[in-house]
């Protein structure tokens, strides 16, 4: 009988992450291969995901999991089935997918061209459409797999100045609902996770907050690291989810409660 922590493995498994770069997406495709999955890392550009998958082959060499960087454009629907035809010939097969490439920008409302909120859109919710779609056919084969959606909390409850950002990542939400309904007698169980602030390289840029700043032991924080969007990717990913059908996991430290008035 196998050992019940088996079941949070996801050893054996290949997975596509895309945005794989930095940040969340590179810790979830390090994280998924220590585990002896293999990873299929991609992002618009070979040079920046060629030294991640370098990096993953050498720290996982013992491990049984590998690596494999492919330049794809999530927006680009030919990339997309080109990127789900090199993990197939490359593995054999593909049982899980982690859509997290993301990308914004902080503006007003009324400051939002047609151009910068259609490509929010496309890349945030049309770049999830793309993957997912392209993935159904081998996602669906061998007993089903798992995709695993990356969203924000943003979409959950809005963001001030991120309007185009929320409103798709509010879609992935629904999105993830709804295909979860759909897919589940293919055997393929549909999640999300809603991360809040976590410290990327893009956080880095924007608010001066680092990793190096996060203390993981402090329960009360409101900013995470990638690692710990990893945790629950992994989890969603592996058997031990096999009950969590749906859903989306908000990782986001502390709630922002409101505080009762004074009387």
């Amino acid at each position: 009988m196998s050992d019940h922590r088996d079941r949070f493995s996801v050893g054996g498994k290949t997975a596509v992450v895309t945005g794989a770069s930095s940040g969340i997406g590179r810790a979830v495709a390090e994280e998924f291969a220590a585990d002896g999955a293999n990873v299929v890392v991609c992002s618009r550009e070979q040079a920046n995901v060629d030294p991640v998958a370098e990096d993953i082959r050498e720290a996982t060499a013992d491990e049984g999991g590998d690596a494999l960087a492919v330049e794809c454009d999530v927006t680009d629907r030919d990339a997309v089935e080109a990127l789900v035809e090199a993990t197939v010939e490359e593995f054999g097969g593909l049982d899980v997918l982690v859509n997290n490439a993301g990308a914004s920008f902080m503006a007003n409302f009324e400051d939002i061209s047609a151009n910068g909120w259609q490509k929010v859109l496309d890349i945030n919710l049309g770049g999830t459409y793309n993957c997912t779609q392209a993935a159904a056919e081998h996602l669906k084969a061998d007993g089903g797999g798992s995709v695993v959606n990356v969203a924000s909390v943003a979409g959950q409850q809005g963001a001030p100045y991120m309007s185009h950002y929320g409103a798709a990542k509010a879609a992935v939400v629904n999105l993830t609902s709804t295909l979860a309904f759909e897919w589940a007698s293919d055997g393929v169980r549909v999640n999300c996770i809603a991360p809040g602030f976590v410290a990327t390289p893009g956080l880095a840029s924007q608010m001066g907050i680092s990793a190096d700043d996060v203390d993981r032991a402090d329960i009360d924080r409101r900013v995470g690291t990638s690692e710990e969007i990893a945790d629950v990717a992994r989890f969603l990913a592996s058997d031990a989810a096999s009950f969590v059908v749906g859903e989306t996991v908000a990782a986001a430290g502390v709630p922002d409660v409101m505080e009762s008035p004074e009387v």
